[in-house]
């Protein structure tokens, strides 16, 4: 409670604050202003709840896919572009990692470089998008050949860079990056929906249909709300876990053990975060993209259904019969996992990581520097990694498996994201660090200044 009194007597977190709801707000205007000249279909409202590649983007897009707004591309194409440089820059392109080291000049051309790719992959993205719709039946617009699709694609690529110019805005003058707080905004916009149709489902449905119905809905819906609790706490217990490794700093043999105990290199279990989630989607709808280039034929091919994993792929068995297996989610796993692994090389490498404890004259106790710092830190990082990765992979496949199972039998908006969950979590607790930074400030000001 006193912390939310601090919170509005700082007028900077107040005025951050307001700023961010305002973006927000705007943008769920966008959200709701449809592409002229085109109609959605009630089965893309069906298609959304339904846990494919499709419902990713719109969960990226802050639900403004849902409607085919002027929104619907939403960040993922900056994401997909910052994912692609991020990897060149890893020794690929020597270009890139040179400019990766030149600090402050580096960052920014590298930034420049990654808004003209998503330019392009926006570009290709939207034509996939409107292809893959249309052939679904999604979608419905008068088709005057090249230049009605220039004219949407324009459209979708310049809601997306506004959507884009939006993040940064936020990200300078609100709260949080303004990527993720957008992306985090299309999350908890979903669970009213969920609890809702959850209650409708159970509760009211259940009203007139006696004592014993509604006891059992009254159940099921408390189960519900006990499962949603729990993977939130899963959740959050994941996102704070962390792996501490003590490091020591040559020329401080007269520090305290409490400092000593608070000298540590922190590795997250999920250091990648929810990246190799949206990485993993991105690639399971790369065929689909790629066959509407080629022909309605071709992007309505059986065989794409192998990269659907929001249902059973069916294939011939002996005898005439055919059997079922859900190789579009066992795929989508095994991605999830392997781009963990990478990307948490990534974000932590062991190499560069020891040569700059080297230079620092920092060290690990009972490890040499050097390479054989580098191989445990690469042990550890990798064991961590395992445990994130496969926790991820969970996670993320929760609420298609309950798709498939049929647990909330033809209603398949009643699946738990567990997706959703990581990024409404990290968000909160990046907003609630820096809210906590801002008042921390704020405090040492106020005592500079001779308050106390």
């Amino acid at each position: 409670m006193k912390k939310i009194v601090s919170i509005f007597k700082n007028k900077e977190i107040v005025g951050r604050i307001f700023f961010t709801v305002m973006i927000l707000f705007v943008l769920r205007i966008g959200a709701a202003i449809t592409v002229p000249g085109v109609t959605p279909k009630p089965e893309l409202t069906d298609a959304m709840n339904s846990g494919n590649a499709l419902a990713m983007m719109d969960l990226l897009g802050g639900g403004a896919l849902s409607n085919f707004s002027i929104f619907a591309l939403g960040v993922s194409p900056y994401i997909t572009a910052q994912i692609i440089v991020q990897l060149l820059s890893k020794d690929v392109l020597p270009a890139l990692t040179e400019l990766s080291k030149q600090g402050q000049y580096g960052r920014k051309k590298i930034e420049m470089a990654t808004r003209y790719l998503t330019l392009l992959l926006g570009a290709v993205q939207a034509y996939g998008i409107i292809q893959t719709m249309k052939n679904s039946s999604y979608i419905d617009f008068v088709d005057n050949g090249f230049f009605t699709y220039l004219y949407i694609v324009t459209i979708l690529l310049a809601g997306s860079m506004l959507t884009m110019w939006l993040g940064d805005q936020i990200t300078e003058k609100g709260l949080g990056n303004g990527i993720s707080v957008i992306i985090f905004a299309g999350c908890v916009r979903s669970l009213p929906i969920q609890i809702r149709t959850a209650w409708g489902k159970w509760i009211t449905q259940n009203q007139g249909m006696g004592s014993n119905a509604l006891i059992r809905g009254s159940f099921q819906f408390f189960l519900y709300i006990l499962a949603l609790l729990a993977i939130t706490a899963g959740v959050v217990f994941f996102e704070l876990a962390r792996r501490k490794i003590p490091v020591q700093h040559a020329g401080k043999s007269g520090q305290t053990a409490s400092m000593a105990r608070a000298s540590f290199l922190p590795i997250k279990v999920n250091s990648a975060g929810v990246i190799p989630v949206i990485f993993a989607s991105s690639i399971m709808m790369a065929p689909s993209v790629v066959a509407s280039f080629i022909s309605a034929e071709a992007a309505g091919a059986q065989w794409l259904q192998i990269f659907n994993y929001s249902s059973m792929y069916t294939m011939p068995w002996f005898d005439g019969e055919t059997w079922q297996m859900p190789w579009g989610a066992i795929i989508y796993g095994v991605m999830v996992i392997a781009f963990t692994f990478f990307y948490s090389q990534m974000q932590i490498d062991p190499e560069n990581l020891a040569d700059n404890f080297q230079k620092s004259g920092s060290y690990i106790p009972g490890v040499r520097p050097g390479k054989e710092t580098e191989r445990y830190v690469s042990k550890i990082l990798n064991r961590v990694t395992c445990i994130g990765a496969i926790a991820l992979a969970v996670i993320s496949l929760l609420p298609i498996a309950l798709t498939l199972s049929g647990v909330f039998g033809s209603d398949t908006s009643l699946a738990i994201g567990g997706t959703g969950m990581i990024i409404i979590v990290g968000v909160c607790i990046e907003l609630n660090n820096q809210i906590d930074g801002l008042l921390a400030g704020k405090s040492f000001e106020q005592v500079q200044g001779g308050t106390y």
